[in-house]
């Protein structure tokens, strides 16, 4: 009985004397804080081009007159012509509140990129080397159980059927192998893979065709991966440093290493699917109205209402010059999450894609939201 009661001591003090492991305080998810500020503490208000950002606000409106929250706003929006950027000025302070959005952590700026659409050189049959753009294929599902399952909200909820079990739709590298698009129809075929992918990215694109004529596609659905940077994979294989990643050096790096491109591409394993557009008005955001160049915005819907006006502060691509716009959230995408976070549509062509290519900066959002009606102070 001593010597048990010793080892029963000896344990004892093994487990005062022995340092005590202390389990990693998980961090909280990162939510917005709105804060109601004055016109006046937005910097440079009214910003930039107001009477380019009017039409896209006409946009919007097409969209939301029909809800409560918008009505009477829209409805004289849709009556006003104005004359000048101070008529404009007047009319969003007289409906509007500006909300300045923070993170819980504090934090008030967030990250700005750009976005275009491209012009890609292709044809309406496979050629060698060309690549197709699917339309979406017959055996994907979209599943919608948000419902029983609020934490999935806002995920990209794809699946196929194999057998009587609903299984992920097929990623990229099984795509490219032939994997369930052997029925699918195909729009068009980009002679370019790298440039096919970044339209991708873009979420739409025109295609001109060998007699000149166009091929407009669009955004129609994607297969439910998540999207991954290639340039972030780029810079983890030593390929590229941080401060070199952008579009151009990307398409530079895939040319002097063609018997890797398809590695590369496949590091995203998020498809999109594509759908024919008419007309000459810009691409289709999620609010499912045209684009406007230079005043349209994708951002995270969780935090930003779509088709609210939104005021961004930051710099123009590669610079230091100030630029302060009012736009219009009218636009989602895969690699838009967070609180504070806007990717700029720069318009159409080889000019916003340079723009858009090299846009990476830091900045601030507000939200102009109507008077009367109060923003939540955590996420939406």
């Amino acid at each position: 009985m001593r010597f048990l009661g010793l080892l029963c001591f000896i344990s004892l003090l093994a487990a005062c004397t022995s340092p005590q492991v202390i389990a990693p305080v998980k961090p909280l998810p990162v939510t917005a804080v709105y804060k109601q500020t004055d016109w006046s503490a937005l910097p440079n208000w009214p910003g930039e081009q107001l009477t380019t950002t009017w039409p896209s606000w006409l946009n919007s409106c097409k969209r939301l007159i029909s809800r409560p929250v918008w009505k009477d706003i829209c409805a004289d929006a849709v009556m006003l012509t104005p004359q000048d950027d101070a008529s404009i000025k007047a009319f969003f302070e007289r409906y509007f509140n500006p909300w300045q959005i923070e993170t819980n952590t504090g934090v008030d700026t967030g990250l700005v990129t750009g976005y275009y659409e491209p012009l890609l050189k292709g044809s309406l049959a496979p050629k060698e080397g060309s690549v197709p753009f699917y339309a979406v294929p017959d055996d994907l599902l979209t599943l919608d159980i948000v419902k029983q399952y609020p934490e999935l909200k806002g995920k990209r909820l794809r699946g196929r059927l194999q057998g009587k079990t609903v299984v992920p739709y097929w990623n990229r590298q099984e795509i490219a192998e032939g994997k369930g698009v052997s029925n699918a129809k195909v729009l068009a075929w980009a002679d370019d893979a790298v440039e096919a992918f970044f339209m991708e990215v873009q979420g739409s694109g025109r295609i001109q065709l060998e007699d000149g004529s166009l091929v407009r596609l669009g955004y129609a659905d994607q297969n439910g991966y998540a999207y991954k940077s290639i340039g972030k994979w780029l810079i983890e294989q030593g390929q590229l440093t941080a401060d070199k990643a952008s579009m151009q050096s990307i398409q530079a790096w895939a040319k002097a290493n063609p018997q890797r491109l398809q590695e590369m591409l496949n590091a995203n394993p998020s498809v999109v699917f594509f759908r024919l557009l008419s007309g000459n008005e810009g691409p289709i955001g999620a609010l499912n109205v045209p684009l406007t160049d230079e005043a349209s915005a994708a951002v995270d819907p969780k935090f930003v209402p779509l088709g609210s006006p939104i005021y961004l502060a930051t710099t123009r691509p590669n610079d230091s010059q100030p630029m302060t716009r009012l736009i219009q959230a009218q636009d989602t995408g895969g690699a838009i999450a967070g609180p504070i976070r806007v990717d700029y549509f720069w318009g159409f062509g080889n000019k916003a894609g340079e723009m858009a290519g090299r846009m990476k900066q830091k900045g601030q959002v507000w939200v102009l939201w109507p008077k009367g009606q109060e923003l939540p102070k955590t996420s939406l």
